[in-house]
């Protein structure tokens, strides 16, 4: 089954250049020419990825992405947009957004990147038993988090988290290594409040006291570590 990708741009050419690299290698794509009819068909459908431009017609880009966000539609964003200021890096991942391509763009690159979301979404399919952290329980199988069997909203990259933190159970990890390693990020030393609040929000699920945490530790002056089980 083909993975499904919604590309929300309003520029024809550059629209046209995505789906056309896209669709030659394997995916299925639709496009949005405007915020509005993006988000609209986000609500309504069912898409593995969302391409998202920031400066859109009718609703812009960060509006769109915040809207989802707070309607706990958990689609994995990736923002491809002109405005490559810090300033608008860190708005996006703050926001919720996966990832963030500054136009212009390598086609090489942008598939790439696709497909990295994608066979992150297949390896965790391939992890059979959930896990659990703290009071809640993922299944990383199915992207789902539960807490004393009541499902829990959560974002992709929360998930994504606390993954990262299972794995490296027991080692300091570093804000830039999380901003590396879970988004992917390439910028290390980015001023961004983004892993913070990531692990403020994965705290508050998983902690019994979020202000006394005893699952995910502050490592003063270095980072985060998940405590030993």
């Amino acid at each position: 089954m083909k993975h499904r990708i919604l590309v929300v741009e309003d520029e024809p050419s550059v629209a046209r250049g995505v789906k056309d690299a896209l669709s030659f290698n394997g995916y299925h794509v639709d496009v949005a020419e405007d915020g509005a009819a993006g988000l609209e068909m986000a609500q309504a459908e069912e898409f593995d990825l969302l391409i998202l431009d920031l400066m859109l017609p009718k609703i812009q880009g960060f509006e769109v992405l915040e809207r989802l966000r707070d309607q706990n539609i958990h689609t994995p964003v990736l923002i491809l947009t002109a405005r490559g200021q810090e300033d608008d890096r860190v708005r996006g991942l703050d926001l919720g957004a996966d990832d963030y391509v500054v136009k212009p763009f390598s086609v090489r690159e942008l598939v790439s990147r696709v497909g990295a979301h994608l066979r992150r979404k297949c390896s965790d399919a391939g992890t059979t038993q959930p896990v659990e952290l703290g009071l809640v329980e993922f299944d990383f199988q199915r992207r789902q988090v539960r807490r004393e069997g009541s499902a829990v909203a959560a974002l992709p990259k929360e998930i994504d988290l606390a993954r990262f933190l299972l794995e490296n159970r027991g080692r300091v990890v570093t804000r830039d290594e999380l901003l590396m390693k879970v988004w992917e990020y390439p910028v290390a030393g980015l001023q961004t409040r983004t892993v913070d609040n990531y692990i403020m929000k994965l705290r508050q699920k998983v902690e019994p006291d979020p202000a006394r945490p005893k699952f995910i530790l502050t490592v003063r002056g270095k980072g985060y570590r998940l405590a030993d089980a």
